[in-house]
């Protein structure tokens, strides 16, 4: 028996950094000897666009966890192809606000401008980084980016397909996408309060307003207040291009509200809602609509988890000049 522990130990640990070893290689001080300022350069750049439009906030949030989801946080959501056959083309991400992409832009441009810094910095971790400063602008929680990821080199529209929840899931497939990235149903509860920031456009929701389950009536989980409130923004034939914002009482603010309104049924998505009409996460939504500190604590030890998901390090990828094409 010892001989066969003896051997078994160091295979269990090999397997362990194997496991690991993408995620270890990031760490904090990255980019301390080549590029120290990279942080604050980031943030100056992101307070600016934010500045301008407040859309940045949502925009690049959603931006990142599409982008971590797909192929990992490699920043191949960002590359564009000229015959439409990249992520950013696939039917789920077309929603995806342009200021998303045009704050990395600004950010990339801005730390490149500092001679150092110069193609120093990957587009994937100037992600990160922004997504970080759009959550503390909004009055959400700071927290500590780990660094060091490379720019994935593969971006296709293909790949998208089944890596993104879809607002008609239940918590069952919540639970298993989300875990399959090494993610809780904790993580991926305090994730979704990322919505309290967020917008959707009435196509995504309408079904349980007008045709739930295919009959001709109203998804009954839903508050009635809310219901008449979204059938005013979001008619049957609405255009398309309308947009509401998923937490209707504190949508310019990262905070708890979120949990509250799931509380009372007003959650956008089908999605939203199961997470307090599923008895299985119904106390941790109560926890979080009543103790804001326990959902922030618990959104930032979810945000470091889906900034390991996939990465790329070293020669898995490359620093790229233009956030939008390969090197």
């Amino acid at each position: 028996m010892q001989i066969q522990h003896f051997h078994f130990l160091p295979f269990f640990l090999l397997l362990l950094l194997l496991s690991t070893g993408c995620f270890a290689k990031l760490h904090h001080n990255y980019y301390h000897n080549s590029c120290p300022n990279v942080e604050s350069i980031v943030t100056a750049a992101v307070k600016q666009k934010f500045e301008q439009t407040f859309v940045t906030a949502p925009a690049t949030l959603r931006l990142f966890f599409h982008d971590c989801f797909v192929r990992g946080c490699d920043a191949s959501v960002l590359l564009h192809s000229n015959n439409h056959t990249s992520e950013k083309d696939n039917a789920d991400n077309l929603s995806l606000a342009g200021d998303g992409f045009d704050t990395v832009i600004k950010a990339k441009a801005a730390v490149d401008s500092v001679p150092e810094c110069k193609n120093k910095v990957s587009c994937a971790d100037i992600l990160a980084l922004a997504t970080r400063d759009v959550v503390a602008l909004t009055g959400g929680p700071s927290y500590a980016v780990e660094l060091g990821r490379r720019d994935g080199r593969i971006s296709t529209r293909k790949s998208v397909r089944h890596h993104l929840p879809l607002p008609d899931f239940g918590l069952d497939q919540l639970n298993a996408m989300f875990a399959r990235h090494g993610l809780s149903q904790t993580d991926m509860i305090a994730l979704s309060g990322a919505h309290t920031i967020g917008f959707s456009h009435c196509k995504h929701f309408s079904k349980r307003l007008y045709s739930f389950h295919s009959k001709n009536r109203i998804d009954p989980t839903f508050n009635p207040s809310y219901v008449d409130e979204l059938k005013r923004e979001c008619p049957r034939n609405v255009d398309q291009r309308i947009a509401v914002d998923m937490d209707s009482r504190s949508s310019f603010t990262f905070d708890n509200v979120y949990f509250k309104n799931l509380q009372m049924g007003k959650g956008l998505f089908t999605s939203d809602q199961v997470l307090f009409t599923d008895r299985r996460s119904r106390e941790t939504v109560n926890l979080f609509a009543s103790n804001n500190s326990a959902f922030e604590e618990a959104f930032v030890v979810a945000m470091k988890k889906l900034g390991r998901v996939g990465v790329k390090t070293r020669n898995q990828g490359e620093i790229r000049i233009d956030c939008s094409s390969l090197n």
